[in-house]
């Protein structure tokens, strides 16, 4: 491996990949691919072993990015509570394909966006198979960066998530109450 090789991240740092997860870079691992030396981090992901692939320099070009700051977790949270957003009235086809879209961003806040959606939805209805899919990828995404970059169980973020849905729904549905009475 070449000693001028600018890396964006280190082995043993966390790194997320657009639509798979939270990883670790476990070790930088060197290939040729038609006669020239490519150089591959090797990142394990958490949720299920599997291991991904990405050349070394080209991680943002592929989303892969550092685990979100801590304090966009607030931030995350924010987006999480925030029932003020109208009920998306497109058919699901388009919605799933804007969901989608919003998920491999790898952008926290759109994955946000697309669990809250989703779990507003779920109030008014039972969530279709591929509803439930797409909620069950965003939260598992969302659990499991909020849990590393808070270094905590993800079982303590999924309680913390569905408190936070708990109260943000009962706080809409008394200011729809209120609205009412007026």
């Amino acid at each position: 491996m070449s000693d001028e090789l600018e890396l964006e991240f280190q082995v043993g740092s966390k790194a997320v990949v657009p639509n798979q997860g939270v990883g670790v870079i476990k070790e930088l691992e060197a290939a040729e691919i038609n006669g020239t030396k490519v150089t591959f981090y090797v990142i394990k992901l958490l949720d299920n072993g599997g291991t991904y692939r990405c050349p070394v320099g080209m991680a943002a070009p592929n989303n892969v990015r550092d685990v979100m700051p801590i304090e966009l977790v607030d931030q995350v949270y924010e987006v999480l509570a925030d029932r003020e957003k109208p009920a998306d009235k497109q058919t699901w086809n388009r919605r799933y394909r804007e969901y989608t879209k919003k998920i491999t961003t790898n952008d926290p806040l759109q994955v946000a966006a697309v669990l809250r959606d989703l779990a507003v939805l779920r109030l008014g209805k039972t969530l279709s198979f591929g509803e439930r899919k797409m909620y069950d990828r965003a939260h598992g995404l969302i659990v499991q960066e909020i849990a590393a970059v808070r270094d905590v169980d993800e079982e303590i973020i999924k309680t913390e998530i569905e408190e936070l849905f708990a109260k943000a729904d009962a706080e809409a549905q008394q200011k729809a109450k209120t609205k009412k009475k007026k």
